[in-house]
């Protein structure tokens, strides 16, 4: 059996081929991020899945793409992980960029993740170059959902929210200064507790304010992060994963216009891709 795993910061999905001739079967947990998790919690979300401990002994090979595993001192603890509990199986760890790549082209493309976090890439048909190093929730993610959790909990306590907005968002989310303060300071996972507020733009987003505050994300993605890949955009397409990317497509389209780039593809979650199309992982 090969497991092949696509985690962000929120989830992770699974899929665990038996062979050729049966469909892949799907599972999914909690997010896998080694930058965020130690080994201990890392391992207490596998080893909690009914599904995965069901097929443990019958795992032969792991891939693993995941955010925060751009470091190989990162790809060593999830591989070193994962072996010790899939004890039949050996693991190979990328970063996210590279599922991203594979669910969305075979051809050289700028290829971006909105998700929980944010990251760009360029890929010429072999091989990944980034422009821009990903330094995590506290220095970059623009555009990500916790970029726009931060967005959305400065601008309700620095009372820039629209009053109709600031009560539908404190009645959804029962604001608390402590709970907020503990949700940053004091969880395992602060980027994934900012996340969490992100469905509020979209379930808003025809609301003027809302609309501003997402478009004035997109542009600082693109600003910072597509267009250090201004010369290959004059020859190859630029592609979006994630969920942010996926419900905010119209508007990330509209930056896009602005900036005289023609969008790609827009997909919600790469492994649904792979599983969709029976992409070759190898």
């Amino acid at each position: 059996m090969i497991l092949i795993a696509d985690s962000g910061s929120t989830k992770c999905d699974w899929i665990l081929y038996n062979n050729q001739e049966t469909n892949p079967t799907k599972i999914s947990t909690k997010g896998l991020n080694p930058a965020v998790l130690s080994k201990k919690d890392f391992l207490k979300i596998v080893s909690s899945s009914k599904a995965l401990n069901k097929v443990k002994d019958q795992v032969k090979e792991i891939k693993f793409f995941g955010a925060g595993c751009g470091s190989k001192d990162n790809q060593q603890k999830v591989n070193l992980i994962l072996e010790s509990y899939f004890e039949n199986a050996t693991c190979i760890t990328k970063e996210d960029t590279m599922a991203a790549v594979i669910a969305t082209t075979k051809s050289p493309a700028v290829v971006c993740i909105l998700g929980t976090g944010s990251n760009c890439c360029y890929f010429d048909g072999q091989h990944i170059h980034m422009k821009t190093p990903a330094l995590g929730y506290l220095l970059m993610d623009e555009a990500s959902g916790n970029y726009y959790g931060k967005e959305l909990l400065k601008s309700y306590y620095y009372s820039k929210m629209p009053n109709e907005l600031a009560a539908l968002f404190n009645t959804e989310y029962a604001l608390k200064e402590g709970d907020v303060l503990k949700g940053l300071y004091q969880s395992k996972r602060p980027n994934k507790y900012l996340a969490s507020f992100a469905p509020f733009l979209f379930k808003y987003q025809e609301h003027k304010f809302i609309q501003e505050l997402l478009l004035n994300g997109f542009r600082t993605f693109v600003d910072h992060h597509v267009l250090k890949h201004r010369e290959a955009l004059k020859h190859v397409p630029v592609h979006f994963v994630g969920s942010i990317a996926f419900y905010g497509q119209k508007l990330i389209k509209q930056v896009l216009a602005e900036r005289g780039i023609t969008g790609g593809l827009f997909i919600k979650s790469p492994v649904d891709h792979i599983v969709e199309h029976k992409i070759n992982i190898h």
